[in-house]
């Protein structure tokens, strides 16, 4: 006899149907149930199915193993690129009829001044080789982290930066260069691509406990004092009775 009603890998499907859960926005749902896949890293896909043996000649299935790490909860504080801590094994004395030891891969990790326009600041992030190198061949700072999606930035601090950036193209904020207001106009236009309404930009990259938090404070209201209420009804009550009393009809006349 089972346990539960419905199987844990369904568990958070069925959470989201039900309650607060069910009225987040759409588009957060959508961007939260991403099924893609996160580019490899520490890894390389073989790109087809089957391939011959080069010692037999036969065609032989191939298979992809993903080797998936392990982010720790530094890396919300910085950019990695999607690297993260891999766990294996060596060789002791690098001899391969020794002991296998396990081991931890760590990222290497290094302090960087990135600067960015949409914001015009420039902020101090821990970042990877790798890191500068997707920023690079994403010409820039905002281009990557706008670019980027989720599965792949995996940085709270990423995110926080893409909401940051995408509300204030979205309310195209005067704030940005107040004494140049043709530069202003042209990082805006550089950026238009990425464009959102602000309505969504706002939910851009929360947590689940964040969006439920945000839709409880919108949906919040203040309940009206007894007294209001009854004081309303009085006000309202006297002027239609004002207004049908024929005394007053008939010294108006």
């Amino acid at each position: 006899m089972p346990l539960h009603k419905h199987p844990p890998s369904i568990w958070k499907a069925l959470k989201l149907k039900e309650g607060i859960y069910a009225r987040l926005p759409a588009h957060y749902l959508k961007a939260l149930n991403d099924t893609e896949k996160p580019t490899p890293v520490h890894w390389r896909p073989h790109g087809l199915k089957y391939r011959l043996n080069p010692k037999t000649g036969q065609r032989e299935r191939v298979q992809d193993v993903p080797v998936l790490p392990y982010f720790p909860p530094e890396a919300d504080e910085g950019l990695w690129g999607g690297e993260g801590w891999i766990s294996g094994f060596r060789y002791a004395n690098n001899d391969k009829l020794s002991t296998r030891v396990k081991r931890l891969w760590r990222p290497q990790l290094f302090a960087r001044q990135l600067y960015s326009e949409i914001l015009d600041k420039t902020f101090p992030i821990a970042v990877t080789m790798r890191t500068l190198d997707l920023i690079d061949a994403a010409y820039g700072f905002d281009f990557y982290i706008l670019k980027t999606p989720q599965r792949d930035l995996h940085s709270k601090l990423g995110m926080e930066f893409k909401r940051a950036m995408l509300m204030r193209l979205s309310k195209k904020d005067p704030s940005l260069h107040p004494d140049d207001p043709v530069k202003r106009e042209q990082i805006y236009n550089k950026y238009k691509e990425f464009e959102i309404p602000l309505e969504e930009a706002e939910w851009v990259g929360l947590t689940l406990e964040e969006a439920v938090e945000k839709q409880r404070l919108l949906e919040k209201k203040d309940p009206t004092p007894v007294f209001k209420i009854a004081v309303e009804e009085l006000i309202h009550k006297l002027t239609a009775q004002k207004l049908e009393d024929p005394a007053d009809t008939h010294i108006r006349s």
